[in-house]
């Protein structure tokens, strides 16, 4: 199988806009026989490629509507791409939307056995990760409580500990280091961390610079669809940092050598006013 643990080859997503509000079930029919419901076609995704080996992190950078949650959904086998292959090597576990499949009217014991289920596994696996999954969650003394009774902190816990007790070759993880109090954070973070020691490879989306640096050796930047950099996390952190003015996520040196760039184009420019009025004396 070799060191390879996903490639993604030639990616395009599209999605149909419809143009027309449809209110009903209804008058969709109607208006679907009639043809008088037109689409605009949307491009979340375009010709996206690139190899992960195993034990690769990779953070996934981008404003709000770059299409990284789409391809992540990709990635995971939620969309198949309309263009495109995706080729995954060994089980993936995508950790997109926490507590999804909780049931609101069971308890969290209930729902540890119900969302097992639901990622894949089996009942005698779910018993022996039992106590496991609640010692993490940290959640003992409410596990005969129904999940409605639960804040939306405590059922990210308990999604996180549940999700996170199999040994995946991939791991896609969609803004879920920022669930419950700062402790847990910490303690999620070096989860995932002993999870990439293990050679898994990660893919990870957050909105903090700092914690995709912290955790990542390599980054790409989507932008409308499209990636516009790939390859080594700092070098991809600082292009992102002077597109989105976060410089101040930076580390001192990656400062300074923006710094130095600055100011050689500044020394460049005045160079050339000076020599252009030189000429014009002359």
């Amino acid at each position: 199988m070799g060191k390879e643990a996903l490639i993604v080859d030639n990616v395009s997503m599209k999605f149909n806009l419809s143009s027309e509000k449809v209110d009903n079930i209804k008058e969709y029919i109607i208006k679907s026989i009639k043809h008088q419901i037109s689409y605009d076609e949307f491009w979340s995704l375009r010709n996206v490629s690139f190899t992960m080996n195993k034990g690769e992190r990779m953070g996934i950078l981008g404003l709000n509507g770059a299409g990284k949650s789409t391809l992540l959904k990709v990635i995971s086998g939620v969309y198949k791409p309309t263009e495109g292959k995706v080729i995954r090597h060994g089980k993936v576990v995508p950790l997109l939307e926490l507590g999804a499949g909780f049931d609101q009217q069971y308890t969290g014991k209930e729902n540890i056995f119900l969302y097992g289920a639901v990622l894949g596994y089996g009942r005698q696996y779910m018993e022996e990760k039992y106590d496991q999954i609640v010692e993490f969650s940290g959640l003992e003394d409410f596990m005969d409580v129904p999940i409605k009774n639960y804040s939306s902190g405590m059922k990210s816990k308990l999604g996180f500990a549940i999700a996170t007790i199999a040994e995946p070759e991939i791991l896609i993880l969609d803004e879920v280091l920022s669930v419950g109090d700062g402790k847990f954070r910490k303690k999620s973070e070096k989860k995932i961390l002993d999870m990439m020691q293990d050679g898994t490879a990660v893919l990870f989306v957050s909105h903090s610079l700092a914690q995709v640096k912290r955790i990542c050796n390599k980054a790409m930047i989507l932008e409308g669809g499209k990636m516009i950099a790939f390859g080594d996390v700092d070098e991809v952190a600082q292009v992102y940092a002077e597109m989105t003015g976060e410089l101040d996520e930076l580390t001192v040196g990656q400062k300074n050598l923006v710094k130095k760039k600055n100011k050689k184009k500044k020394t460049e420019k005045i160079k050339q006013e000076d020599k252009r009025e030189v000429m014009e004396e002359s």
